[in-house]
């Protein structure tokens, strides 16, 4: 297996299906009932637990005051997403399937960050990349009307 494809499977696909069973799992929590603030912390405990999991499995790089200060507002961000897309499944009744395609199009908001900041547009085809926003975009758009 080339580098390329043992990275799209352990950074893509294996991704892909453990996000998309996370989201089942946020659904029966809410479901249950739980806080915001008592789930956040809950899901902190989880990526903890996690983060210890990866430190035996892979700790080759040592510690940076900087990579961690990306790494924790990494940690906000996704915290306060993650307290909202909460707030919706326990205030608004949303149906999981509905909402998880319409969040996810932060894809296309990375993509953008990712094409200016790191100026990947130089490394990739424009035409496809575009395509597949158009694609997504049209899929959210199913979605958000289903």
């Amino acid at each position: 297996m080339s580098s390329k494809a043992a990275a799209l499977l352990i950074g893509g696909f294996l991704p892909a299906f453990i996000y998309g069973g996370s989201a089942i799992f946020q659904k029966f929590s809410t479901n249950i009932g739980i806080s915001i603030s008592t789930y956040l912390v809950a899901v902190g405990l989880g990526v903890a637990i996690a983060g210890l999991g990866f430190y035996f499995f892979d700790n080759q790089v040592p510690f940076s005051i900087k990579a961690s200060s990306f790494a924790s507002l990494f940690g906000l961000t996704w915290g306060i997403a993650s307290g909202l897309v909460a707030y919706s499944l326990l205030h608004f009744s949303i149906p999981i399937s509905q909402l998880v395609p319409l969040y996810n199009m932060n894809t296309l908001i990375a993509v953008l960050l990712a094409l200016v900041i790191f100026s990947e547009w130089k490394d990739l085809h424009t035409i496809k990349l575009l395509a597949g926003s158009v694609l997504i975009v049209i899929g959210a758009i199913f979605v958000a009307n289903a």
